[in-house]
């Protein structure tokens, strides 16, 4: 009981140490709100204001200015933020050197570098699991609303292309965007007590395969399937909770039949029937092939630093990416650069394995875990059918594992450092017996 009584000044002291980076935080979950939820493509007026980039620099202010009371400094960023930093070099590098276009390679990294702020503000920042749940919350709720949105907004729009902007405005991006979050969505569906709260996040994950199906996107059911199978593995199999399986088996093919024609018309096209409807996809399926070997030759021609990033739409003359990361990083930022992004995604595995070896892990963190594994793996095998490389989504994902390995290990530092001792005293009749010799002195004189 004394031993618990001494850990709680402790505990006080830690929080009151995470507490000074408060302000920090909000920032950066405002930049979270805005580059996830996009408000300025479906707000009016906010357009006009430059959102990322207030928020961001707020955050970097809030940093620096209680730095000195933060429990991380710079020197504890992880190795996989070095990948990160080299990897954005050398594709400056790139840019510079690039035989079809400097301006424009150059301009899009300095775009791209914004990632390794955006990765630095997130691990320095999120320092506690509550912190941690409330960044994945942002990123899980807006991709959500921006399902719902683009549904009643472009529900006559083919494959609801260009209803929202930036990072939306592509199908193939909406619908890798939702896979990767649609794991966080069912981890939170599963840690709530709250009845409300549970149809919530039920009803949001409907909404999200909705516009998954809508999207008609092959790489992103592709995504979808691994992400789920990895995701029923943690939460159904290893959880124990084997009603997931089964009624994500039922949701998901009466989904698929409501919403998912396009899609399944799609896949169908692949196999080279000419089919009346099913020209477009089939064209589409003919098209990546050519690009894929397209920028296999460009690797042979530049395989040092590539052609520069985005230059491959120039270099393939149909002015198109190739529909796979690995080949799209690697012609546009040469072999090196393909190097250090494998190794800057490995670390992200290293991380969930230490943590998944864990057996003293509370049920949420474990929950959590689960769900970035999934969202890792649905990356890893879906980049091999889209061009995601200068996503932010993934990169978010390790900044995810780094900082909750971080929080983990620190609490292990706080629980192993002993409680300070005790001051002890001498008891009274000690001192009284003594001080007596010195009085007896002082009375025979």
């Amino acid at each position: 009981m004394s031993a618990t009584a001494e850990q709680i000044p402790q505990s006080r002291l830690s929080a009151r140490k995470r507490d000074v980076l408060a302000g920090a935080f909000t920032w950066l979950s405002a930049f979270y709100v805005v580059y996830c939820a996009r408000p300025e493509d479906w707000i009016p007026g906010l357009s006009h204001i430059p959102l990322a980039k207030i928020t961001a620099f707020g955050a970097f202010v809030g940093l620096m200015t209680s730095m000195s009371k933060s429990e991380r400094r710079f020197r504890d960023l992880p190795k996989e933020s070095r990948y990160l930093l080299a990897m954005i070099l050398v594709l400056l590098l790139a840019g510079l050197l690039s035989p079809i276009w400097k301006g424009g390679a150059v301009s899009f990294t300095l775009a791209f570098g914004k990632i390794y702020i955006a990765w630095v503000l997130t691990f320095m920042l999120v320092t506690s699991f509550e912190k941690f749940r409330r960044i994945i919350f942002i990123q899980a709720a807006s991709v959500a609303a921006i399902c719902a949105i683009s549904i009643v907004k472009g529900h006559s729009h083919p494959r609801l292309e260009g209803v929202i902007g930036g990072i939306y405005s592509n199908p193939n991006d909406l619908a890798f965007a939702i896979a990767l979050s649609l794991p966080f969505c069912l981890a939170f569906l599963v840690s709530t007590k709250n009845a409300i709260r549970k149809m919530i996040w039920l009803v949001s994950m409907l909404i999200m395969l909705a516009a998954l199906f809508m999207t008609a996107s092959r790489g992103g059911f592709i995504t979808l399937v691994i992400t789920g199978v990895v995701c029923l593995w943690h939460f159904g199999v290893r959880g124990r909770r084997f009603f997931l399986i089964v009624g994500t088996a039922v949701v998901g093919g009466i989904v698929l039949i409501a919403a998912g024609g396009k899609l399944i018309d799609r896949f169908e096209a692949m196999s080279g029937e000419t089919v009346e409807g099913r020209e477009a996809a089939y064209e589409s399926y003919e098209q990546r092939k050519f690009l894929m070997e397209k920028a296999i030759e460009g690797i042979e021609h530049y395989p040092i630093l590539g052609v520069g990033a985005k230059n491959f739409q120039v270099y393939s003359t149909v002015w198109r990416d190739v529909h796979m990361t690995y080949l799209q990083i690697t012609v546009e930022g040469g072999i090196p650069t393909a190097i250090l992004f494998l190794l800057f995604f490995s670390c992200a595995f290293s991380n969930l394995k230490v943590l998944r070896k864990r057996k003293d892990l509370n049920v949420q963190t474990v929950l959590f875990v689960g769900a970035l594994h999934s969202s890792m793996v649905g990356f890893i095998v879906g980049a091999t059918f889209a061009p995601e490389a200068y996503q932010f989504f993934p990169y978010f994902a390790v900044a995810y594992t780094s900082a909750l390995i971080a929080i983990v290990k620190e609490q292990d530092r706080h629980s192993a450092t002993p409680p300070p001792a005790p001051r002890l005293q001498r008891p009274y009749w000690d001192r009284t017996a003594r001080s007596r010799p010195q009085e007896s002195a002082s009375v025979g004189r």
